[in-house]
């Protein structure tokens, strides 16, 4: 069983059409035709919603992307609109809203990997390789690439896991221009994002990107480069051959797999409230991100 612990209730707000409820943002459509983005606290953790939200994590999300926008904006466009509330909203939609273009998004997780971990390392410890790409023997968990690969996922559902695809079938599904653009975009952007990290003393292991195109342009959507969507490590504990500290969900995932959580993630029963100092360490930790990375103090 995955999914949500306890599915929320959209928001009626006039002038607004709710079209989907995810993981962690509410997607709405206005009269224009613009999508609106509100970004919530919720987190989730092996595939299901929790039921305890990490205050202010919507915020962070939605600055923080906002940020990376800016820094990317000459290697592509992106689909921010306006960061204005739409009439009517309720006020704590404020700072974690977005009224985006509408796109004819790409149905491909678009993934970037400097570093060996997570799915690419179960992947390379059975084949020595990742989404098909042939690595060099001797990696451990946390090594650093030769060079950055893409390696595509599926889109799942809520509940649902992404799978890995090869490029193959990213040009089967897309087209070959389109998958040759993708694969170019998603590298120019991590490696932007790398280089930009590594001097805030945060190694960029991974992210994903989402991509629609607007007429023939192809623009980058939905969050970029937030510790939802990418694997963010301390420079200074960087140590390859063991999992690294973390700046995401590592106390949420940590504390439902210890003993203390009660919880059994083979099990039928769905995932138990966090603890109060589990919300705290993982917002104070998702605020660390932002500030590291920006250069600004959270307010």
């Amino acid at each position: 069983m995955s999914g949500f612990v306890e599915k929320p209730e959209p928001l009626d707000v006039p002038g607004l059409v709710h079209l989907h409820t995810g993981k962690v943002r509410e997607l709405y459509q206005n009269e224009a035709g613009d999508l609106v983005m509100v970004a919530s606290d919720r987190i989730s953790a092996f595939d299901w919603v929790l039921p305890t939200e990490i205050p202010d994590k919507g915020r962070v999300l939605t600055q923080l992307s906002l940020w990376w926008f800016d820094q990317l904006a000459d290697l592509v466009p992106h689909h921010v609109l306006s960061t204005e509330l739409p009439a009517g909203a309720p006020a704590d939609w404020a700072g974690r809203t977005l009224v985006c273009k509408s796109l004819r998004m790409v149905p491909v997780e678009c993934v970037a990997r400097g570093y060996l971990t997570g799915s690419g390392l179960a992947e390379y410890k059975e084949s020595r390789t990742v989404c098909g790409l042939a690595l060099p023997e001797g990696l451990v968990d946390g090594s650093e690439l030769p060079a950055p690969i893409f390696t595509p996922a599926t889109k799942a559902a809520v509940g649902d896991h992404d799978e890995n695809v090869s490029y193959e079938e990213v040009a089967r599904q897309t087209g070959a221009d389109t998958a040759a653009r993708l694969r170019q975009a998603t590298l120019a952007v991590y490696g932007r994002a790398r280089d930009i990290a590594r001097d805030r003393g945060i190694i960029l292991a991974d992210t994903k990107f989402e991509f629609g195109f607007e007429g023939e342009d192809l623009v980058i959507a939905d969050e970029v480069l937030t510790p939802d969507s990418s694997r963010f490590w301390p420079a200074d504990t960087w140590r390859p051959g063991r999992a690294q500290p973390s700046y995401d969900k590592q106390f949420v995932r940590d504390w439902l797999t210890s003993e203390a959580s009660g919880w059994d993630r083979a099990g039928e029963q769905p995932p138990p409230v966090l603890p109060q100092e589990v919300v705290d360490a993982t917002r104070a930790k998702y605020i660390e991100a932002f500030e590291r990375l920006t250069g600004t103090s959270w307010s």
